[in-house]
Parts: structure tokens; C-alpha cells; sequence
């Protein structure tokens, strides 16, 4: 297929929230970075974002390749942000756990993407397709500020991507994208 083709036949543009849209790791070291220096820890607070950031992504593909009940994203966050507390020898509260996971909901665009996105508005649906769940990108929207067309979080499809289910587009919100 041509790229003239494709131009005429593509309809909306789909892209990840977090790493994508919002700059996660970024915006969550500006989090923890204060954090962890008033719990006193001498760490390196981007390489604790990156140890929880990827502490949550195997639990999500764990739960993905599981495939049973969906576990929410939030909960997979406090659980990552725990266990990297507690090999850090971090002491913490469960409030605390929240308040950082909670922060992802306010997390900024990288400085590129909302000119970029305003672009591609002119041709396309632009939609987000997100491992969070609805209530956290329905949150974030006063945050990034970047109006979507649509955006659908894989709760519908019951699992993380990349696991297959959450292409096939069976939930409500795919009708509308």
C-alpha cells in the first residue's frame, strides 16, 4: 500500500498516555525526588522512578499473561511502589503510597506533544489507548490538557496490553473511536 494511500484510508491516530502523551518518568522523579529526601534516602530518585516504573510493568504483563480478573492499574502501582520501598529500605505509609501513585494522574505532556497533537487534529481522530484506568485518564485530562477525540483504558478489554484482547476492540468505547 502506497503512502498516498494510507494517507486517504487512515481515519484516527492512537497513542500510549503515559510515555508517550505525558512525560512519566520526568514528571515522577519532580514527585519523588523531595520525597525521598525528606524520608532521607541518598538514592538516585530517576532511577527509583525507573526501578517502580518497571516493577509495575512486569506485574501488569504478569496479570496480562494470567489473563484472569483484571487487576486495576492503580492497585498494580501501589503494589510496585511498595515492594521498591521496602528493597530500598524505605519506610513508608500505605497514604504515602497513594499520594505518589495518585501523582501520575497529574502528569504534564512532553513540551512537543500538544503542537504536534493540534497537527494531526486537522486530518485525524485522535484517540489514547491507556494501561490506566478510566477514572485516573478521566482525572488527567485537567492535567495534560490535550482533548482527545476518545480515550479508552484496557479495564474494557479485562487486560494490560500488549496482550491481544486489547486490540480487538470490543469495548464501548471502540465503537466511537
Amino acid at each position: 500500500m502506497s503512502y498516498e494511500a494510507i494517507k486517504n484510508e487512515v481515519k484516527a491516530c492512537m497513542f500510549d498516555q503515559y510515555g508517550t502523551v505525558v512525560d512519566m518518568q520526568g514528571g515522577l522523579t519532580q514527585v519523588v525526588t523531595p520525597f525521598l529526601r525528606n524520608k532521607g534516602w541518598k538514592g538516585d530518585p530517576d532511577a527509583f522512578v525507573t526501578w517502580w516504573r518497571r516493577t509495575h510493568f512486569e506485574n501488569s504483563m504478569i496479570d496480562a499473561l494470567l489473563h484472569k480478573d483484571h487487576t486495576p492499574y492503580r492497585e498494580i502501582g501501589h503494589r510496585a511502589v511498595a515492594h521498591v520501598m521496602d528493597r530500598a529500605k524505605i519506610k513508608y505509609t500505605m497514604d504515602e503510597v497513594r499520594y505518589l501513585v495518585g501523582e501520575i494522574e497529574k502528569l504534564k505532556p512532553f513540551p512537543e506533544v500538544p503542537e504536534a497533537l493540534d497537527r494531526l487534529r486537522s486530518r485525524y481522530k485522535l484517540v489514547v489507548l491507556s494501561n490506566g484506568d478510566p477514572d485516573m485518564l478521566e482525572t488527567a485530562k485537567q492535567y495534560h490538557r490535550v482533548p482527545f477525540d476518545r480515550v479508552i483504558s484496557v479495564a474494557e478489554a479485562n487486560s494490560f496490553k500488549p496482550h491481544v484482547a486489547t486490540y480487538q476492540g470490543r469495548g464501548p468505547h471502540w465503537a466511537e473511536a
